[in-house]
């Protein structure tokens, strides 16, 4: 094994298309979550173990949260003193969640998960109103942040697809925040939870070092650019996005679980 294999564990022209490919996470990310459909399967793809795809995941995805969070910050959109409580309640939940993953199977998660995030995406196509003003807010302080930080933080340590869609539905229906603020706040805990779950796999030695940051910095320009229309085209990109993607990941994730059962009943071989 050369060196250049050694560190990346992909060829040349792979790691090109890998960047590429976090790019274009990057950006549907900061818009609608869901980047992992891509990232994931391409990192399997190019030859890594789940194991180690899932880590590296981990690392580059932190680019792309970041990236979009920073950017919120500096914009005056998300005050970050006002989120010290959930973003502590979301590393405690997503160190717990990455910690108890490797100890359990997450089957019956498998199973479930399709239809919560169907749900997601119907939820934003019937309600066509939702999120375009702040309403009332229903929970405040340590409540909301053990259901918004530490309940899908959690969720975020131990599965991860959809979390960024939940972070925003959490911040919409308990924080009262419209869709553009409420997609702002879900990346700085999306980062928080995307940095606990990598410490638990950095101490597992799953993370490739060299590809991670190839994808982390395809992560954190495509991210800035999703991040920009976040702020300009507001709800009127970000819910077509979610409904899109929540469609999309949904059939994926049957698919993964159902796929000989689907292929049988189509009659294809």
């Amino acid at each position: 094994m050369d060196d250049f294999s050694a560190l990346f564990m992909v060829s040349p022209l792979m790691l090109a298309a890998l960047f590429f490919i976090a790019l274009l996470a990057g950006f549907i990310d900061s818009l609608a979550g869901g980047g992992g459909l891509l990232t994931i399967p391409a990192l399997m793809a190019a030859g890594m173990s789940p194991a180690n795809a899932l880590a590296t995941n981990k690392l580059q995805a932190c680019g792309g949260s970041i990236s979009a969070s920073l950017y919120f910050i500096r914009r005056g959109v998300v005050k970050l003193g006002d989120q010290k409580l959930n973003i502590l309640m979301t590393f405690i939940g997503s160190t717990a969640g990455a910690l108890l993953v490797q100890h359990v199977k997450s089957d019956i998660l498998r199973q479930i998960l399709p239809l919560l995030i169907i749900g997601i995406g119907l939820y934003f196509l019937l309600m066509p109103r939702l999120g375009e003003e702040d309403r009332a807010r229903r929970l405040y302080g340590l409540p909301f942040a053990l259901v918004s930080g530490g309940c899908v933080g959690f969720y975020d340590g131990f599965f991860g697809p959809a979390a960024g869609s939940f972070y925003a539905l959490s911040f919409v229906m308990l924080a009262g925040f419209n869709l553009a603020k409420s997609t702002a706040h879900a990346k700085v805990l999306n980062a928080t939870s995307n940095i606990g779950g990598l410490l638990l796999f950095m101490i597992g030695g799953k993370v490739i070092w060299g590809t991670g940051f190839i994808m982390m910095a395809g992560q954190y320009i495509g991210a800035r650019m999703g991040s920009r229309l976040v702020l300009s085209k507001g709800q009127s990109l970000i819910r077509p996005m979610i409904v899109i993607v929540s469609a999309v990941m949904s059939a994926k994730l049957l698919y993964d679980s159902h796929g000989a059962a689907i292929a049988q009943w189509l009659g294809i071989h």
